[in-house]
């Protein structure tokens, strides 16, 4: 049985046409989205371009990713990387095969490494940690400058040419560290504890080269950046290139974009300290000539009224007669007056005599123990009293006690 088409009726297709339609449709009714797989199939071809295939233990997917993008990571991946990518779905219609357009990729797990990255710079921040007014001043023109880093690093080289470069004067102490892994973050603190504690560096730079998210990781470690602030000493942060950011660039005194450029900020060159010498000197010297001139016209002003050493002596002479005199008055006013209060003591001292009241006819009642008695609640029948006169005294045995003060 044939059967019969109408061809005015329906629509026959090209290959390239229904590849074009397949291709809008995923294009319109698929968004960017993440994908996280294993690179197999890994090809860097001559044009740039990165072709690649990503897949799981199911199943696999081809992958782009062209120039432009790419040149944006900062690593190559290889086969048995395990990646997240954002990507669209196209299709490279010359083979009708549906790949995927990355780009952007990171390593698998960077998606949480942000996350803990912007929680503790939340946190850190909501503390004070990275306020203007905690940051210490750098010295500005250091004679001894400390490096903590990997004594292996090639950034190192770089800072000490860099420095010695500018100023061959300078002290330079390197502080060992590892910079990545696991040993890191405590060997950064440990390298801080000990350039505060010799106290023999002015400032220091905490640097390494860059590197991936996790490379650089170290110095988002809280720890590291509480020891970057509690430090005495003012540190420069110079981790990685001037696009990597990390928590401890928040922390320190100053951020810089590089390590090499770490060095130029906190070192003198030799030209600009000379020139800033013979400025000083010029300032100097014209000090010097101004004090000069006048101390001249001081000196011609007290020569005008220079006087005679007799004229100054005889001055001095009247002026000691008449201190001798003032000096004669008020010592004599002044014995006046401590006679009088002499006198009045005397007379003070004479009232409140015991002897003197005594003499009035007055008697002092002492009991056995010789304390005085002046109230007969401290006597009781038969005890025997002593009795103080003026002149003498004597014993008596008490016979009767009345309480009433009128008797």
């Amino acid at each position: 049985m044939i059967n019969d088409f109408n061809s005015a009726e329906i629509k026959i297709f090209s290959i390239t046409e229904i590849n074009k339609l397949v291709k809008e449709l995923l294009q319109d009714n698929f968004p960017s989205i993440w994908v996280k797989g294993e690179i197999s199939n890994f090809i860097e071809a001559s044009s740039g371009h990165w072709y690649f295939s990503l897949k799981d233990n199911k199943a696999q997917v081809r992958c782009t990713m062209f120039r432009g993008k790419n040149n944006e990571v900062k690593w190559i991946p290889k086969n048995g990387d395990l990646i997240e990518a954002q990507c669209n779905i196209g299709l490279y219609e010359q083979r009708g095969d549906y790949q995927l357009n990355v780009s952007s990729l990171q390593q698998a797990g960077l998606g949480k490494l942000f996350e803990e990255f912007n929680q503790l710079k939340q946190k850190l921040n909501t503390e004070g940690l990275f306020d203007e007014k905690y940051k210490k001043t750098l010295p500005p023109h250091p004679r001894s400058i400390g490096v903590i880093t990997s004594p292996d690093a090639s950034v190192l080289r770089d800072v000490i040419t860099t420095l010695k470069r500018r100023n061959k004067s300078l002290e330079i102490i390197i502080y060992p560290t590892p910079v990545q892994g696991k040993l890191a973050p405590q060997g950064i603190i440990n390298a801080i504890k000990v350039a505060n504690q010799r106290n023999e560096v002015e400032v220091a730079i905490i640097c390494r080269g860059g590197g991936s998210i996790e490379d650089l990781w170290s110095f988002n470690d809280e720890l590291v950046a509480r020891e970057i602030f509690s430090s005495r000493l003012p540190i420069i942060s110079a981790v990685g290139h001037q696009t990597d950011i990390t928590i401890s660039d928040f922390v320190a005194d100053l951020r810089a974009p590089t390590p090499t450029a770490a060095a130029e900020i906190i070192s003198t060159s030799y030209e600009e300290l000379l020139g800033n010498f013979e400025f000083f000197k010029s300032k100097l010297l014209d000090l010097i000539q101004n004090r000069i001139e006048q101390s001249i016209q001081m000196v011609d002003f007290l020569e005008k009224g220079l006087v005679s050493p007799l004229q100054k002596i005889a001055s001095q002479l009247d002026l000691v007669s008449a201190l001798r005199s003032r000096m004669g008055v008020a010592i004599s006013s002044q014995l006046e007056k401590y006679q009088e209060q002499i006198k009045s003591y005397k007379q003070n001292l004479s009232h409140l005599n015991p002897n003197e009241i005594l003499s009035r006819g007055y008697s002092i009642i002492l009991n056995q123990n010789k304390k005085i008695i002046n109230n007969t609640s401290a006597m009781n029948v038969s005890d025997k009293i002593k009795i103080k006169f003026y002149e003498g005294n004597a014993e008596a045995s008490i016979t009767k006690i009345n309480q009433d003060k009128e008797s």
